[in-house]
Parts: structure tokens; C-alpha cells; sequence
């Protein structure tokens, strides 16, 4: 897997596909290259200086170029004493001169690569969104939230700690060496003799650290993945004991993790003592060079310093070489998710200002997974303002259905229509406005019970919220929460039980008044006293509206102006509760099953 990473890593396509999100910082990116040459430039100027203010006090010729002595306002070099406070004044002007370039730099590059992760992380946020709910089914959340944070993050890493950085180190090293050729060439030489050993050890250095850092990164999308979904699933694995089985687990993706930190932490342990050993080597050939030509104090201490001025960026150079290796694999996990084309790719402009509520499915066949279809060849109509009613045993396809109306999964054949219109024709959020759905497991946000309900609608004022509540019966029941409408259900609404959790979704579909209404199990998890209030709320509201029922309580659809059964995917029956039972068929069976448990249950 390294290896064909690996080979990604300096994709032309993909680093320019990254800079497309510099265009609207170019002039951050250009002054950042330029602070960069510049602080290049700097580099080997105060050695320089250095050396020339030793020369002076040990009364050796001053030999200073042109640029050099205009910037030092042509100072009296005969007189060392003068010229020594001329220096001195010059390089406590340019150090603070060079600090705060330095500074500039540092902060421009940060700001430039936290601009482009925000921006980043926004366009793939709404492309998450954005996808079919088939996606959700195939990919663990975890990884998506490591794409998200974690992989965004080290695309900044590119630019804060990586690209830019680097051209600037390289162009330090660069002016260093050329000055350093300009004072004397022979004793360079001598100087970077050992170099060969450092660039073998940084080639294998950054070899070894970048599979670690794959390593790491694919450690810590498996962790993610783990820990939010068992976090999630807390009350199944402590229901059922799996704690230690679930920890063991986590302890095992946890070592890898670890492991994988190890041997980065390894590379490093062995590579910087390599370094120093260089570095020390190379300032013994150069004080063994001096000593033995006699040459000058102030040219051991400049050619120390700027060995140092090598050596540093050196030191982490090839670390910088795998922040942008890291960031490209990291971009590449980025641009798979923004190149994923399991999305709703096509919208009509069917606008309607108002929906009757005709639902026709025609021929439909759908499939989660190749040729495993979950509808059959269904088709059947539902007329404006008729209550159908979906009953069928676990599997049949009913919650498949609902998922389709709202196109929250493409259609494998087939057509399903509303009004006449097929549901491609129209407006994605007019289509999803006209259908409102109270599921079986209801979803509630963190935050107050008046966000859950509105889902922070601005349009949707409080009194609205009030009134529907009432209307339902579930208004004292809120009055009596710490708070009322402001108490926080905190996540998922882990503080009401599954029957309150139930209402507040009845008030959230009551309150967007849609033309179509579907109920799926919404009675299934309410206690006898709650679905006593959610029938009453029933019955206003499907008055005058399409509604389409799912339930197995076949108590609760006695009404229904037509039931429809259906059984792995195809519909066995049509009809009314009554003309089913006279039928004697599947409905008959399932009513027959029903009534007899439940006598039983009594009994």
C-alpha cells in the first residue's frame, strides 16, 4: 500500500488540483515567496558582519563589499573602535529588521493555509451532505470525519509547515554556500566534504518516516471509525457485556497505532544524531584547514556560523519533504470524497407553489447492492388526500419506499411521480419540503427541544411551535422539562425517552405543514398513553393530505382508505381493511397472527 501511495505522492494533476484553492490567496502565496528570498538573502549577512568585526579588532585588513558598506553608511573602516560600533548598531538594527520579516513570513504562511483548509473543508462538508444516503450505508462515519478534519488538516500542513518553508530553507542553504564559495572556495570544499552521508542518511530518513506516517494515518481513520461508532452503539455493547471483548479491539487497533509512532520516532532517534555527527565532522576539517594555513580567527567563527545556517534547515528538511508527501496522500483521501459522483447529480426547476399530493410509483425496482433487488416491478398510485397504508413483515420493502419519494436513493428502473411530475423534475428542497416524515428511530441534534423542533428555521417562530403542540397534547408535557422549549436533549436526545423523542418529531412534521405525510413505525416505540395522543394528532392530520402509513400494528390502519401488502419487494394485496380480511389472503394471515399473540399476551 506504501508503495502505491508512494508513487501518488508528487502527482502533477493533484498538487495542481491543491493550488486551486490558493487562487483566491495568490497575492498571500507570491508575498510568502517573496518574504521567502528575502530572509534567504539575510541569511548570510550577519556572519558576514561578524567576521569582519573580528578582522577589525585583531587589526586584520577589512575587506567588506560595496553593497555591505552602503548599507553600513560608508563607515570609516581605518578606525576599528568606530567601525566596531558602527557594525554593532547595524546588526541590533538588522536582527530586529530580520525578526520581524521572519514573523510576517511565519504568520502569512499559517494564514495562508488556514484560508485554504477553510475553504477546503467547506466544500467538502456540503459535498458530504450532499450524498446518497448509500454512501452513509457503505462508509463508516469515523473515516468521513477523518477526511473532514484530520486530512483537511494536513492539506494545511502543505503550506504552513511544508512548501513554502522549504523554499525558503533551500534558498538560505543556497545563498550560504555561495557566499561561503565567494569568501573561499577551497576551504567550502573542505568544509562540506562530509555532505554526501548527510544526503543518504535524509534519503533514507524520509523514506523511513513517510510509511510510518501512512501507517499513522491509516491508524488513526480505523480509530476514528472504532471509537465513534461504538461510543454510538455504547448502550448495545454494555447491554450485552461486550466490554472487554469491544476493548481488546480497541486495544489491538490502538498498537498499530502506536507501532507505527515508534518506528517515526525511531527514524528521528537515529537520523539527528547523524546529523550532529556530520556537522561536528565538518567543523573539524574546517578548524583542521585553518589551523594548518594559518588563516585568520574571524574566518573560523563566520564559517561556523554559517555551517550551522546549513545544518539547521537541513535537520528538518526532509521532515518537511514528508508534511508535503503526507499532505498530498491526505489530499488524495480529500478529492476522493469530492470526486464521488454517488450524489444527486441532476435536478429539475419544477417549482410548484403548490403540491396536491398524487404519488405514483410505475414499474419501480430498487437495489442497495447490485442485482439484490428490494422492490420489484412495484407500481401503485396514491390519489391527493387518500391515507394508504404499507404493512408487510421486516424486509419487504416498505421504509424503501419512503427513502425513494424523497430521493434519497436512486432509482434503479422505473418511475416515481408526484403530481404527474416525475420527483427528478423538481426542485430537490421543494420535493423534500412537500414530504414530511416521522421515522421509527428518530434523530434528535443537540441542543434545546425548540432547535429540534424548528431545526433552527428562522421562519418558524415560537408561538408556531407553541400552537402545534398544543394541538398535539404534547405542550404540558415540554412545560414540564427544565426549561421547557429551551431544555437541552443533549445528543441524539439521549435525556427523553424513545416515546417523547417521537412527539417532538410529530411537532417538527406538523409545523412544515407538507402536502405528503409519511409515518413510518411512528407509533412503534410510545407507550399506550402517548400513541393515545399521537392518534388524535393522526387523525387532524391527514385530513385533507396524501398520507402513507408504514406500520405493524395493523390496529392502527383500520382506517386507511387502501392498504397496500407487500412481500419481499412486490405487492401481494390491495384494498381496505375490510375487503382484505374477506379476501382470506396475506392480510388475512397477518391480522389472523397479530390478534392471536395478542389475545395470548392478555391471556
Amino acid at each position: 500500500m506504501a508503495e502505491a501511495v508512494k508513487k501518488k505522492v508528487f502527482d502533477v494533476k493533484l498538487f495542481k488540483r491543491v493550488f486551486q484553492f490558493v487562487k483566491p490567496y495568490r497575492r498571500q502565496f507570491y508575498w510568502s515567496i517573496i518574504l521567502a528570498v528575502l530572509l534567504a538573502i539575510f541569511a548570510p549577512i550577519r556572519p558576514l558582519l561578524i567576521q569582519v568585526t573580528i578582522d577589525a579588532a585583531t587589526g586584520k585588513a577589512i575587506r567588506l563589499p560595496e553593497w555591505i558598506q552602503f548599507l553600513l553608511f560608508n563607515p570609516d573602516m581605518s578606525d576599528a573602535t568606530r567601525f566596531i560600533i558602527s557594525v554593532t548598531i547595524f546588526q541590533v538594527v538588522f536582527l530586529f529588521i530580520e525578526t520581524g520579516v521572519r514573523f510576517v513570513f511565519s504568520y502569512m504562511t499559517a494564514l495562508l493555509g488556514q484560508s485554504v483548509v477553510k475553504d477546503l473543508r467547506v466544500t467538502v462538508y456540503k459535498k458530504v451532505m450532499g450524498l446518497n444516503l448509500a454512501q452513509f450505508d457503505k462508509t463508516p462515519i469515523g473515516t468521513l470525519t477523518t477526511r473532514t478534519i484530520n486530512d483537511i488538516e494536513s492539506i494545511n500542513e502543505i503550506f504552513s509547515e511544508g512548501l513554502i518553508p522549504i523554499i525558503a530553507d533551500l534558498l538560505s542553504i543556497i545563498f550560504t554556500l555561495a557566499t561561503m564559495f565567494w569568501i573561499d572556495w577551497r576551504l567550502t570544499l573542505i568544509s562540506i566534504i562530509p555532505f554526501p552521508i548527510l544526503i543518504i542518511a535524509t534519503y533514507y530518513f524520509k523514506e523511513s518516516v513517510n510509511k510510518s506516517f501512512i501507517r499513522v494515518r491509516n491508524a488513526v481513520s480505523s480509530l476514528n471509525a472504532f471509537v465513534q461508532e461504538h461510543i454510538t452503539g455504547m448502550q448495545i455493547v454494555q447491554a450485552f457485556a461486550a466490554e472487554d471483548r469491544e476493548f481488546n479491539k480497541f486495544r489491538r487497533i490502538n498498537k498499530e497505532h502506536r507501532n507505527a509512532n515508534v518506528n517515526a520516532i525511531f527514524a528521528y532517534s537515529v537520523f539527528f544524531p547523524v546529523v550532529e555527527v556530520v556537522l561536528a565532522v565538518s567543523m573539524g576539517l574546517l578548524v583542521w584547514w585553518i589551523a594548518g594555513n594559518r588563516l585568520d580567527a574571524g574566518l573560523l567563527v563566520a564559517f561556523i556560523l554559517y555551517l550551522n545556517q546549513i545544518f539547521r534547515p537541513l535537520r528538518v528538511i526532509a521532515d518537511k519533504f514528508n508534511v508535503i508527501q503526507m499532505g498530498m496522500v491526505s489530499s488524495e483521501r480529500v478529492f476522493k470524497v469530492l470526486d464521488n459522483d454517488d450524489m444527486i447529480t441532476y435536478q429539475g426547476d419544477h417549482n410548484p407553489v403548490q403540491v396536491n399530493g398524487k404519488v405514483e410509483f410505475k414499474n419501480v425496482w430498487f437495489a442497495y447492492a447490485e442485482e439484490n433487488y428490494v422492490l420489484k416491478d412495484l407500481s401503485f398510485v396514491v390519489k391527493p388526500g387518500e391515507t394508504v397504508a404499507l404493512v408487510g413483515h421486516t424486509g419487504s420493502g416498505k421504509t424503501t419506499i419512503i427513502s425513494l419519494l424523497n430521493r434519497l436513493y436512486h432509482i434503479t428502473k422505473g418511475e416515481v411521480k408526484i403530481d404527474d411530475v416525475k420527483i427528478e423534475e423538481y426542485k430537490l428542497d421543494r420535493l423534500r419540503s412537500s414530504v414530511g416524515v416521522v421515522l421509527q428511530d428518530v434523530f434528535l441534534f443537540s441542543g434545546s427541544v425548540l432547535d429540534n423542533i424548528t431545526l433552527r428555521n428562522p421562519a418558524i417562530t415560537k408561538e408556531q411551535v407553541v400552537e402545534a403542540a398544543k394541538m398535539i397534547g404534547v405542550h404540558d408535557f415540554i412545560m414540564q422539562l427544565p426549561g421547557d422549549y429551551d431544555y437541552n436533549v443533549m445528543e441524539r436526545g439521549s435525556t427523553l425517552s424513545l416515546g417523547q423523542r417521537q412527539l417532538l418529531s410529530f411537532i417538527r412534521a406538523l409545523l412544515y405543514n407538507p402536502s405528503i405525510l409519511i409515518l413510518d413505525e411512528a407509533t412503534s416505540s410510545i407507550d399506550t398513553e402517548s400513541e393515545m395522543l399521537i392518534q388524535h394528532a393522526i387523525d387532524k392530520l391527514v385530513s385533507g393530505r396524501t398520507s402513507i402509513i408504514i406500520a405493524h400494528r395493523l390496529s392502527t390502519i383500520r382506517k386507511a382508505d387502501k392498504i397496500i401488502v407487500l412481500d419481499k419487494g412486490e405487492m401481494k394485496e390491495a384494498g381496505t381493511h375490510d375487503e382484505l380480511l374477506a379476501l382470506g389472503g396475506f392480510y388475512a394471515k397477518l391480522h389472523n397472527m397479530q390478534f392471536e399473540r395478542k389475545r395470548a399476551f392478555i391471556a
